[in-house]
């Protein structure tokens, strides 16, 4: 029980010491930039290192199905985007439909 209660105090001081020195560096940093530091830091540009993801030059309904995006810690609502996704996919497809039944009727005008 001592050995369990001398590691929950030496825990506890670390997080507390790591705690105060990361409270030191943004106040270091404030005054020395003008205080304007803890305003930049929230909008900086984020690293692009993540492929974009796209749609083949023909999209095609199933394409929609496959899409994957990646997860942020601010990013889009998942369902919001899986509903627009999914009247997209639709709309895709009632698109083909449409024009695979226009395309097999015969052209206006032309003899039986």
């Amino acid at each position: 029980m001592t050995y369990f209660l001398i590691f929950l105090a030496l825990v506890v001081a670390g997080a507390v010491a790591l705690y105060v020195v990361g409270l030191a560096k943004p106040a270091a940093r404030d005054s020395a930039a003008g205080g304007r530091a803890a305003f930049e830091d929230g909008f900086t540009t984020p690293v692009a290192n993540l492929p974009p993801v796209l749609l083949p030059e023909i999209p095609q309904p199933e394409d929609v199905d496959r899409l994957r995006f990646s997860l942020g810690l601010r990013g889009y609502r998942m369902d919001q985007v899986d509903d627009v996704l999914d009247r997209l996919r639709d709309q895709l497809a009632a698109k083909d439909a449409r024009i695979a039944e226009l395309e097999a009727q015969p052209p206006v005008g032309s003899a039986p």
